[in-house]
């Protein structure tokens, strides 16, 4: 069956993770952060990820924004930072964090080759419209679906049910792209087909499910739908 629905995950997918670290490192009298950015962005996005599987696990939810903050919060420890300003500045840039350069191009070409779009999002309702806004976005996305609505995080398949809910699809009708190897994973082991978008050149993850294609940016992802 062919695909009509093209789905992404948002954060790390179509916006930029590291662009608050990056940007806070580049302003005044941040020397030090600007010696230490790539590790505290890393730390940051891999505590972050780390919140919301075991959050996932114990059923002790609470909203990504939060998880957000604790993920920082540990990072800059972790780098020595005992900053309480740059701590709301990088939380306030986070909520204006840049999409990727093809990203609005891509999408427009979903749109005008008469495909569903959707963000399907462990981010909070409120987190995704700020990026989805800051981004000029909005315009070529049918739906922003969060987790919120469904109250675990993903690889919780019950995430993924929410996209066959909105768009009446079958999971054989969707791509699902993701810059998360495990996402992407899980999502194929759902029924989805799957990109990764492997912007950095990890090596695969082990898990029970494969993402059926790897790219290193969303460029190709219209032309690959269309073939599908």
């Amino acid at each position: 069956m062919a695909i009509s629905t093209c789905v992404f995950d948002a954060y790390g997918t179509l916006f930029d993770v590291a662009a608050a670290a990056r940007v806070a490192a580049e302003q005044p009298g941040q020397e030090k952060l600007s010696e230490v950015w790539p590790k505290l962005a890393a730390d940051w996005r891999s505590k972050q990820l780390q919140y919301t599987w075991l959050r996932a696990i114990t059923g002790d939810h609470i909203p990504f924004w939060q998880v957000t903050k604790d993920g920082l919060d540990w990072a800059m420890e972790a780098s020595n930072l005992d900053d309480p300003v740059l701590r709301e500045t990088l939380l306030a840039l986070y909520w204006e964090l840049p999409a990727y350069p093809e990203v609005p191009a891509m999408l427009e070409t979903l749109k005008s080759n008469g495909l569903a779009t959707a963000i399907l999002s462990n981010g909070s309702p409120e987190m995704l419209e700020g990026a989805v806004d800051f981004a000029g976005v909005g315009g070529v996305l049918d739906d922003v679906l969060s987790v919120e609505d469904v109250g675990i995080f993903k690889p919780a398949s019950v995430v993924y049910d929410m996209v066959g809910r909105r768009f009446g699809c079958e999971p054989n009708e969707v791509l699902f792209v993701s810059s998360n190897g495990w996402d992407a994973a899980s999502a194929a082991a759902y029924g989805f087909t799957t990109v990764w978008v492997n912007r950095t050149g990890e090596p695969i993850d082990r898990l029970p499910g494969k993402p059926h294609h790897e790219l290193n940016d969303l460029t190709s992802i219209p032309e690959l739908a269309g073939r599908l």
